[in-house]
């Protein structure tokens, strides 16, 4: 019974150049189009998940959860769409929705698709789901999403799986805000502020507010239950495994803050590591304040604090040493991420502002002027659901969910910033 419900990976390859009776009955059609569903699907209803992976979606039972795939259009097209199946054993029903309008679909035994009939696709993102309706049916696997068409299809989707493209797909386009600090200037700290906006806290959300040469310094959504203040160092040490390096060259813990977890990372170079399990909220804007020190002797001591305004005190997370390193704070950047990628299709947002970094001699110098940049994935155009900008006096970055409009990648924003942070140094913890 398993057996005759799973789909056949070398059926679905025939489907993306071969129509299929069905279609070839109803309409004749010159241009066929596959969508991946490993790269470019979601449950986005229903408890617990479908079970995604690289070459499709694992078959199902019960009618609670919803299937949604998105890509985008850009031309209104009249298009035939089709899930390709194995024929199931008794007849099935489910129900469909193409950008949010919803009608039933009978598939009888011997079909060898689910006909999904001839829609107008919207120009921009769309979106197909498909939930089954009968309580004890088995649901059998899905690989991809069909589409014919009389019109040449230009659309934009997660296309391929090198370099594990469709993990990152669904994770969506990270995000990035790069700032200048003056030249031929040494700079030891800097200082801003982040507020996630209500509504934008999704799961797997990390903003980062302060980013340096060697690690970065934020805030995650990491559970319904649990948020941190996460403070990371690189070790000198090239590794995906924290395991692997040597002694020497290992991040040494100086100094932690009362409560933060100490421990190490990897799978993305690898160094140490340190959280608070903190729980900061919406609408709410926090300081981050971090140093970047040389010692004197072929190290460089990373140090990072943080305030919540409603306790108007700052509190140390961690200090850690780099060994074999020299240097001031450089390359000053914030991000927005999402590292769940069940999670992809929820839009996340965050405002960046009093942006200042502090000198060696104790000036502060104000940081208006900021780069945007997406990562692998948003500059392939595999996905176009991000955004920067200014809004409220404010930078912003703005990704994920499968929105329709985007922003230039490398344009360049220029905002004055509020007067620079008053912090008494000698009375930091």
């Amino acid at each position: 019974m398993k057996y005759l419900v799973l789909i056949s990976f070398i059926i679905f390859s025939a489907c993306q150049s071969t129509l299929t009776d069905e279609v070839k009955n109803s309409q004749e059609y010159t241009y066929n189009e596959l969508i991946p569903l490993g790269g470019n699907s979601y449950t986005t209803s229903g408890v617990g998940d479908l079970s995604i992976r690289s070459e499709g979606v694992a078959s199902w039972t019960g009618k609670a959860k919803e299937l949604t795939v998105y890509f985008y259009a850009n031309q209104a097209v009249e298009v035939q769409l089709t899930f390709p199946i194995r024929a199931p054993l008794t007849p099935l029903r489910y129900r469909a929705a193409i950008n949010g309008n919803f009608f039933d679909v009978e598939v009888a035994p011997s079909a060898r698709e689910i006909n999904l009939g001839v829609h107008t696709l919207t120009v921009g993102y769309n979106a197909i789901s498909l939930q089954g309706l009968e309580t004890d049916a088995t649901f059998p696997e899905l690989s991809n999403l069909q589409l014919y068409s009389k019109e040449l299809l230009d659309l934009t989707y997660v296309k391929e799986n090198s370099n594990n493209r469709f993990y990152w797909g669904r994770r969506g386009p990270s995000v990035h805000l790069s700032y200048k600090f003056p030249e031929n200037t040494s700079i030891t700290w800097m200082y801003s502020e982040l507020e996630v906006p209500i509504g934008f806290d999704q799961l797997g959300t990390y903003a980062m507010a302060n980013g340096f040469g060697e690690g970065y310094f934020g805030i995650q959504v990491n559970s319904t239950t649990e948020r941190r203040i996460l403070f990371s160092v690189w070790s000198p040490y090239n590794t995906q495994n924290p395991n692997d390096i040597p002694e020497d060259q290992r991040i040494k813990l100086v100094k932690a803050g009362a409560d933060v977890h100490i421990g190490e990372f990897g799978n993305e170079g690898s160094g140490g590591q340190s959280y608070l399990v903190y729980p900061w909220k919406a609408g709410v804007s926090y300081s981050f304040l971090n140093s970047v020190v040389p010692d004197g002797a072929g190290n460089t001591i990373y140090t990072a604090y943080f305030k919540d305004p409603e306790v108007n005190q700052w509190k140390l997370i961690a200090s850690f040493l780099r060994p074999k390193t020299t240097t001031y704070y450089t390359h000053p950047y914030s991000f927005l991420e999402n590292f769940n990628p069940e999670q992809g299709y929820q839009t996340r947002k965050a405002f960046f502002h009093r942006l200042w970094a502090r000198a060696i001699d104790g000036n502060w110098h104000e940081l208006k002027k900021a780069t945007f940049t997406t990562d692998d994935i948003g500059r392939r155009e595999y996905r176009l659901d991000y955004k920067a900008g200014i809004a409220t006096n404010r930078f912003y970055l703005m990704h994920c969910g499968f929105f329709n409009e985007h922003t230039i990648v490398d344009t360049n924003f220029e905002q004055s910033q509020e007067g620079p942070p008053t912090i008494d140094f000698e009375l930091l913890p």
